[in-house]
């Protein structure tokens, strides 16, 4: 089964270029060998590699720059997608396409299902969902994964952020009133291959699924938890858990307005699969392991 991976310097396709490996031949591009903005080569590049499954990592992530270049967030999040998931509709192929909290509004108590009101408050979340919305008119076989607040060790994120910023400040104000599911590049890679396995075997219908971590924590709550852990293992930083202040959204402006409730309900997907999903802290910890006992004296 031939596989082409899109996106495969970011996040998720960094660790799919390891998880994708038993199902068959992997052709991976990054945005210089397969550029989504430029619908031809695209076009040309799917083509030519004829594959069985096409999975879409790649996107246009840069939440608050997207409130200014719409252009460019559309093109990728929305045009693309829809261009792929007409090739896919064309050539038979199977499309796992990526998608986000950010389609909702964040004004729901409860954790989000697949079936509750979009309403995103974002460009990202708009282009996003109306990538969501192409792949679903154009009729093509697709699994699509809405995730959140996704880190690992490779890339930029918040967790690596924090750890950062931890080793030249003795305080931070991080905020406290937006929740959601911190999950891990390689939680979401293993889940997929167990996905698309699934799909071939009739066990997994094509839609749209809630793929996180278990749990809930805000900003504020993953930050202390990712600097405690650091520095339980031996971590040179400045900053302790204790010095990491709670503000408001309203303190922190930014460009892009973000949902107070990011918490996805993965029940669809756990009943599917016949999984339990781990608590979020299993990976983080995982993660902030191998990035700080390294400057741990041996």
């Amino acid at each position: 089964m031939r596989i082409v991976l899109l996106g495969k310097n970011g996040q998720v396709g960094h660790e799919l270029q390891r998880t994708l490996l038993p199902l068959g031949p992997v052709s991976a591009f990054d945005r210089k060998e397969c550029d989504l903005a430029d619908p031809a080569a695209l076009a040309s590049a799917l083509r030519e590699a004829a594959p069985a499954v096409i999975v879409n990592a790649a996107a246009y992530t840069a939440v608050d720059k997207a409130q200014s270049d719409q252009d460019a967030a559309r093109r990728v999040n929305t045009d693309a997608v829809a261009e792929i998931a007409n090739i896919a509709r064309a050539t038979g192929a199977l499309l796992v396409h990526y998608s986000t909290d950010y389609v909702f509004d964040g004004e729901s108590a409860a954790a989000y299902v697949e079936s509750d009101f979009t309403n995103p408050q974002n460009i990202y979340g708009a282009t996003k969902l109306a990538g969501e919305a192409a792949i679903i008119e154009s009729g093509c076989d697709a699994l699509i994964f809405r995730t959140s607040w996704v880190y690992s060790n490779h890339g930029g994120n918040f967790l690596k952020t924090m750890l950062r910023l931890a080793r030249d400040r003795d305080s931070l104000n991080v905020v406290a009133d937006q929740h959601g599911t911190p999950t891990s590049a390689e939680l979401i890679a293993d889940l997929t291959l167990v996905a698309i396995a699934a799909h071939r075997q009739g066990q997994l219908s094509s839609g749209i699924y809630h793929l996180t971590a278990d749990g809930s924590t805000s900003w504020h709550q993953f930050a202390q938890h990712i600097i405690g852990r650091a520095n339980d293992n031996g971590a040179a930083l400045k900053l302790s858990s204790e010095n990491i202040h709670a503000i408001g959204t309203d303190q922190y402006p930014t460009a892009a307005q973000r949902p107070k409730n990011s918490t996805l309900s993965t029940a669809k997907l756990r009943q599917a699969l016949g999984i339990a999903l781990p608590d979020w802290t299993v990976h983080a910890n995982r993660a902030i392991d191998q990035l700080t006992k390294l400057e741990t004296p041996t």
